[in-house]
């Protein structure tokens, strides 16, 4: 009886490491995303002025975040 249990065991931990590597393939692609979102906006950034709105949720005022950043001569 104790073999009978083995196979299944074994199958269900292949399926686990199954699912954990299509999550892992799942978080990679994830960050890859967000990394390009990250890079795409730094380099808006050095090139022209990005200015955020924001509404605070507690007070109802309009902040203004305003990011800006210079490049180097020749880039």
């Amino acid at each position: 009886m104790a073999e009978k249990a083995r196979p299944a065991a074994k199958a269900s931990k292949a399926q686990d490491l199954e699912r954990i590597k299509r999550r892992l393939d799942m978080l990679d692609n994830r960050l890859d995303s967000i990394d390009s979102m990250v890079t795409a906006v730094a380099e808006r950034i050095m090139l022209q002025p990005v200015v955020l709105n924001v509404t605070c949720p507690h007070c109802g005022k309009n902040i203004e975040i305003a990011l800006i950043g210079s490049t180097k001569p020749g880039r």
